[in-house]
This record gives structure tokens, sequence and C-alpha cells, in this order.
């Protein structure tokens, strides 16, 4: 197919008009009218889901709310539709708060896992383990910002990496971005991958990571913010906003 003028795929979610999602009966469901999907262990249960929050109605706010049950989660995904090499650079940007940064994982990124029951660690399908110092990538293919109580640096942001030509960093301290999460304060987390594997991790603007061959050039990905419980706690993530744009793929 000849290339024609819409050659930039753009998804973008403000969180000002689609419909709050509580006490599931699937798995998954459609939300807002951006494209995304919500996941994760639990969302069916009546204490999680995705609302509006009112209070913050000029900008545009939704939190996302696991259930009180250990290696339960919840997020916003797409189809596994990017390629990196055929269709980067491919952006993806958030806005994020946490009321607290107790007893939580938080991802952002680019994923090959993103099945119904997606969950950080755990049962279901996991994606990433922290542990001390540790970094273990369960996923096969990832390139994104991951948050975790569990690690060392319990309230550092890590670029964490699998899938490219470089082999994924499993140590920590390596992967730290040196750029702490606050409770109730909001990050822009910015990713940024060429069509060569590259990633770059931008935080509040500021260029905190670059890595060659971070991820692969051929395999399809998905974008996925989540965020996951590892305790008896319930867990939230506020997102103001998420902005995803990447290449059309004119050989399909």
């Amino acid at each position: 197919m000849a290339q024609a003028s819409k050659g930039r795929i753009e998804i973008f979610e403000d969180f000002i008009g689609g419909e709050d999602i509580v006490a599931n009966t699937a798995a998954t469901r459609t939300f807002g009218t951006a494209g995304l999907r919500v996941i994760g262990q639990g969302v069916a249960e009546t204490d999680s889901g995705i609302v509006l929050l009112e209070s913050d109605g000029l900008n545009g706010v939704g939190r996302l709310t696991t259930t009180n049950e250990d290696a339960h989660s919840i997020g916003l995904t797409t189809a596994t539709m990017f390629d990196v090499g055929k269709m980067g650079s491919i952006v993806l940007e958030a806005r994020v708060q946490f009321e607290n940064l107790d007893t939580k994982e938080f991802y952002f990124g680019l994923t090959d896992v993103n099945a119904d029951a997606t969950i950080l660690e755990g049962s279901g399908s996991p994606t990433i383990v922290g542990n001390g110092t540790t970094i273990t990538l369960t996923a096969s293919d990832l390139c994104g910002f991951y948050l975790s109580a569990e690690l060392t640096d319990d309230e550092d942001f890590h670029a964490v990496f699998n899938g490219g030509t470089t082999t994924g960093e499993t140590v920590s301290t390596s992967l730290d971005l040196d750029d702490d999460a606050v409770a109730g304060e909001w990050d822009v987390l910015r990713l940024e991958v060429g069509n060569n594997g590259t990633a770059r991790w931008f935080v509040n603007g500021v260029l905190k990571k670059t890595q060659a061959g971070a991820v692969s050039t051929s395999t399809d990905l998905a974008a996925l913010l989540m965020v996951a419980t590892y305790g008896a706690a319930i867990e939230t993530v506020d997102v103001d906003y998420i902005h995803i744009t990447a290449n059309r793929d004119w050989t399909v």
C-alpha cells in the first residue's frame, strides 16, 4: 500500500470522558476512546477498577486501583501492535502520581506480555520481579520504567529492558535512574525507542539513560501501564494522561 498522509499512529487518553470501570464481571474491557483496555489480576472484583477523579475534573485524571490481595494488579494496555524495526521511533509518555510508595509495584513501557491476567509478579502472566538489588526479567521482551517497594532503592524509577541485542541487566543498582517518586507529586515519564532498538528514558523532561540494543526490532509489543500489590493492601496510581506515538507500518 502506498504511504498516505496518516503516517503516524497516535494514541492519547486524557481521562476526561471515559466510563468508570468498577466491579467488572469480565477480566478485560475497553476503556475510553483511545483504544486502550483494562487488564489485570483481580479486575473483576468489587474493590478494583478505574475511575475518573471528579476533584481533578478540569485536568482529567484516572485512578487505577487494585484489590487488597497479594499479587493482584490493574493496568491499561494496547494490543500487541508495535514492531520497533518497522514503526520506530516509538514514544510513550505518561504523567503519574502515587498516594504512597508502600507494597506496590509499577511498570510503564513496552512488553510482549499483556494477557488478561497480567501481573508484575506472582501468579497469572508475570512480567518482572524485583527483590533487594535483583530484578528478574520474566517477560522475554520489555523496555520501560519499573518501580518496586521490594527493591533496595524502593522509591526510585528503574530503566528495565530485555529482548534486544544487549543482554537485559538484572542488577537494580545499574538500572536506577536516581530519580525518586514522591507520594502526592506528579512525574512525567517518557520512553523513546528508535527503530534500531536504542531506548531513552526521560523523567520530567530530563534524559536519564540511553541504552543501545535495549529491545527487539522484530517482536510485536504492546504498551502497558500497570500497578500491582504484593501485600494485603489496596494500591493505586493516578494517571493524568497517556500518549503513545509510532510510525505506521505501510508494508502490511
